[in-house]
């Protein structure tokens, strides 16, 4: 079939059987018309239009080593750096058509498995039907346009132990039978984002096993169907409230559904399963297949999209009420130029110090892109929406609904809420927008979901410490400070 359109996947999404529950109801049946899911599902069935339109297909796109159809870029394996250009021409398309708020887009996973289907090295440690099976999805994935999400970690019961102890060792998610065709899983995970409008799950792994003998029954890697039998998503509340574009101008758009992931043994083929036991390797899982690398590529690429939306937002702003002349504004607006400045310079020096894996996929340096991973969560994604927030100051509380234009009232709001620039309209639908990326539900959940995007950034930055190879440093150091000992 090659990419699909939105409407196919719309279809798709709403021929599919799956057993979720969100604000009280229980939905099984045609996901894409349920208004908790509605709106986002049209988002990314714009995404899957994209692919199509003469203007942007040959980007999004490129020809299918098995089929000749057209797939989507973000399966396209890396072999030089013009490969890895090409992949963030696209990542770039749809970054910015969502103003890179669509943190699960299906080229996040799609990079993922591009990268693991390459891996015969790391994936021939334990066995190599391993290898052969994920090869063999990942095609399927390429070939049927899929859209997947994954599930991390375990339920958060009790923190002080890890997650092969929480609640006996059965809350965690665990391989509870292996049979000959396959394994049983029981047990939760957290948290999938978008869900409900995916068409896959993978189940990867993602928190640091001790490498003992309990730690086997989970440490596995495997995908479902999100229809699967037994298989549950727990909803948390929505943040679309069911308004106009207007008075929700991003949760209209971008609200993605995070979910608990129940799995009531839940039955997964062998095909299916890519990774059993070898804990060690669920470790190395993202380090030594090239994943975490082509996946980050990704996420930089959208993350520069969003803090190009940022700067566009303040800036209107500032132009909207006559601040742009305050020195103390000129500030914050040159802090979020050097933003955007400085993850389009990782992005292009990632690629140009890339180097082939020993599989031969030509992956972007993983330490330019590690500093931006631990850089932005903590230093930049909370900063945003604390800009718009003192640019906009008491604006965002004294902003009308759209229903308030058609009332008697029309003609006070046109004369007391108009702004240096704008009509009232205009200025309430810009502030409407500066609330939705700074302080409504919406963007809280944007700032947590960012701030933990890639983990807890306290054992992200140990990580990147133990990882980084600071000796050569510490030896120019030494040699400066042995010219004064002769």
């Amino acid at each position: 079939m090659g990419a699909r359109t939105g409407q196919q996947y719309l279809d798709r999404l709403n021929a599919m059987t799956p057993e979720l529950y969100v604000d009280g109801d229980k939905v099984t049946a045609k996901v894409a018309e349920h208004p908790a899911f509605r709106n986002n599902a049209l988002t990314y069935a714009k995404l899957f239009d994209l692919q199509h339109d003469p203007a942007h297909r040959d980007v999004l796109t490129y020809e299918s080593p098995t089929t000749g159809d057209r797939v989507g870029t973000s399966f396209l394996v890396p072999r030089t750096e013009d490969d890895l250009k090409r992949r963030r021409a696209a990542f770039s398309v749809w970054a910015r058509e969502s103003n890179g708020f669509l943190g699960r887009s299906g080229d996040y996973m799609n990079s993922s498995l591009t990268a693991l289907a390459t891996a015969k090295t790391f994936f021939a440690k334990a066995d190599p039907v391993f290898g052969e099976r994920i090869e063999a999805y990942y095609e399927l994935a390429r070939e049927n346009d899929w859209l997947a999400t994954h599930t991390l970690i375990p339920p958060q019961v009790n923190r002080a132990v890890s997650g092969s102890q929480q609640g006996g060792g059965n809350l965690a998610a665990k391989i509870v039978e292996e049979r000959p065709d396959g394994i049983v899983v029981r047990g939760a995970r957290m948290l999938a984002t978008i869900a409900p409008i995916a068409d896959e799950l993978l189940v990867f792994p993602s928190t640091v096993l001790r490498g003992t003998p309990e730690d086997a029954p989970y440490s596995y890697a495997f995908a479902i169907p999100n229809d699967a039998p037994g298989l549950k998503y727990y909803c948390r509340s929505r943040l679309d409230h069911g308004n106009s574009h207007f008075d929700e101008p991003l949760a209209s758009r971008y609200e993605e559904m995070d979910a608990v992931v129940v799995f009531d043994d839940v039955f997964v083929p062998n095909d299916r399963v890519f990774l059993l036991g070898h804990p060690e390797l669920c470790n190395a899982w993202y380090a030594e297949t090239g994943a975490g690398a082509l996946m980050t590529h990704q996420v930089v690429t959208r993350t520069l999209a969003k803090t190009e939306f940022y700067l566009g937002l303040a800036s209107e702003i500032a132009a909207a009420i006559g601040i742009g002349g305050f020195q103390h504004i000129q500030q914050d607006l040159a802090e979020l130029i050097s933003y955007v400045e400085l993850e389009k310079a990782v992005l292009r020096a990632a690629e140009a110090d890339g180097s082939p894996s020993p599989d031969g996929v030509f992956l972007p340096k993983w330490e330019t892109l590690n500093a931006a991973r631990n850089w932005y969560p903590t230093k930049v994604s909370q900063r945003l929406p604390e800009i718009i927030r003192k640019f906009s100051a008491s604006g965002l509380m004294a902003l009308p609904s759209e229903a308030d234009f058609d009332t008697e009232g029309r003609a006070d709001i046109d004369t007391y809420l108009q702004s240096a620039t704008l009509p009232a309209r205009d200025r309430a639908r810009l502030f409407k927008l500066a609330l939705d990326a700074s302080v409504s539900s919406f963007a809280g959940r944007e700032a947590l979901y960012e701030y933990f995007f890639f983990g807890d950034p306290v054992r992200m930055a140990g990580a990147q410490v133990n990882a980084y190879d600071r000796e050569p440093l510490q030896a120019r150091v030494r040699d400066f400070l042995a010219r004064d000992a002769h």
